[in-house]
């Protein structure tokens, strides 16, 4: 019987996932993944990201072979090479039919589309299946047949039509007979623009994805919506790397969550169902990109912000990549991201809104700086979120909010416990002064004037956006 292929990308993984499990019911199955460094590197993924996906792949082999799926991989310089590289590895196997799950940004989709293309030309087939989230963008449309713009409509919208079809596991491959052909030695590490900054905290592969997952539900989970908020408590779950690249399944978060939640996912134990809640979020953007393509092409949701009078504020810009800004809060937060590749998620929204408002520094300058760095960076999310924060997105924080960054710090990290882990010449400070240190105290320990004040800069912003027409 002729092999079927079955294309790996962000989605390492053999438990459910929807295309090896189709795969798999026809007959024999060996596993491909095209390694694109200079495109993803084009896509502003870093150095963090790369190389947790390189050891997410080598998990995922070892996986493969204890199931006598062969892996082979090939490295391209970008989506274009794609297709004719498939075609050359179905005509090398004699494969004749190839299963990929379906990613949805711009250029990722039109890959998609050429690879189809192509195969259907060679006689050959090509079939993508909807596995990263529950709907299929487009099947989720307004009264007005149109894609929601706003998430709470959206999320009422998905969970009254969410049916246990949508949440069904797909069974993992049973171990083949024997390998259809010789595997490919391991894969060398890719050449990164970098050093991983904590791989260590990252465990690559399904068995820690699993682990982390069972862990923050018996942990955490039912704390999610008190301890959510505070950097220094260990209170999210710290599984975005494991969704971003298909190590963890939509459907198994869901499904855990059905478990120890007695059967529901909109009512019930409220961490629980605000941590649903993210994971609707997630596929949200996921919709955006497809039904707003423009947002993939660098412009604002909301076209009149284009006209945003963005300072070139290139001092403003490199104080706040390095952390020292002055606020201690965002000055903490920056060197978390640029420590651990991760940064928690109150602060990606207090770091995005000093940026986009207290510098007036335009957002896709950040976007790109929080690409290249996350470990879980996800263009989607990533994206969804910068432009929330810089009131230029769906579901926008209205323009005239903007947060102080000091009060921010007193409200989330009130005993100081981040700030004195991350800005340790300010660990001796009394906790009073922490979120705001006085001049003397600054000069003291060496730590950075405000590079803005922050009413002159809150006014500075409601100037630029009041002079907007929509």
């Amino acid at each position: 019987m002729t092999p079927r292929l079955i294309w790996f990308r962000s989605d390492l993984r053999v438990h459910d996932n929807t295309a090896l499990s189709r795969a798999a019911a026809e007959g024999p199955v060996v596993a491909v993944f095209l390694r694109s460094t200079p495109q993803w590197r084009r896509h502003g993924h870093g150095a963090n990201k790369l190389d947790f996906w390189h050891r997410g792949l080598l998990a995922l082999r070892e996986t493969l072979q204890g199931l006598n799926i062969p892996l082979l991989h090939r490295d391209i310089d970008d989506f274009a090479a794609a297709p004719a590289a498939l075609l050359d590895i179905a005509r090398e196997t004699g494969a004749t039919r190839l299963h990929f799950n379906r990613e949805y940004p711009w250029n990722e989709a039109r890959r998609d589309v050429e690879v189809t293309r192509t195969f259907d030309e060679a006689g050959l087939t090509a079939i993508g299946h909807h596995d990263a989230i529950a709907y299929a963008p487009g099947e989720l449309l307004t009264g007005g047949g149109d894609y929601y713009k706003v998430f709470t409509p959206f999320a009422k919208a998905w969970h009254r039509q969410l049916s246990g079809e949508r949440l069904t596991l797909h069974d993992a491959p049973r171990p083949q007979h024997e390998s259809p052909v010789p595997p490919d030695p391991a894969p060398e590490p890719p050449t990164l623009a970098g050093t991983p900054a904590a791989p260590e905290a990252w465990p690559a592969g399904e068995e820690a994805a699993a682990d982390r997952l069972e862990r923050f539900l018996r942990f955490r989970g039912h704390h999610y919506v008190e301890q959510r908020d505070f950097p220094g408590v260990a209170g999210t779950s710290s599984l975005s790397p494991y969704l971003a690249l298909g190590m963890l399944s939509y459907r198994q978060c869901m499904q855990a969550v059905l478990a120890e939640n007695g059967g529901h996912l909109a009512e019930g134990d409220a961490g629980l169902t605000a941590w649903v809640s993210e994971l609707v979020w997630r596929e949200f953007y996921q919709h955006v990109v497809v039904g707003f393509p423009d947002v993939c092409r660098h412009h604002a949701f909301q076209p009149h912000t284009e006209a945003l009078p963005w300072r070139g504020d290139a001092a403003g810009l490199a104080a706040w990549q390095e952390g020292r800004t002055g606020y201690p809060l965002v000055d903490a937060a920056m060197r978390q991201l640029r420590h651990t590749g991760w940064m928690h998620n109150r602060l990606r929204m207090v770091t995005a809104m000093f940026l986009a408002k207290h510098l007036l520094i335009d957002w896709r300058r950040g976007e790109a700086f929080f690409l290249e760095h996350l470990v879980d960076g996800e263009f989607a999310a990533n994206n969804g979120g910068w432009q929330w924060a810089a009131s230029t997105g769906t579901d926008a924080v209205p323009y005239f909010r903007i947060f102080n960054p000091t009060t921010q710090s007193q409200r989330f990290d009130p005993d100081g416990r981040f700030i004195r882990h991350w800005l340790p010449e300010l660990a001796e400070l009394p906790t009073g002064s922490l979120h705001e240190p006085s001049a003397r105290q600054r000069q003291a320990t060496g730590y950075p004037a405000p590079v803005v004040e922050h009413r002159a800069a809150r006014a500075r912003a409601l100037e630029a956006f009041k002079g907007l027409t929509p």
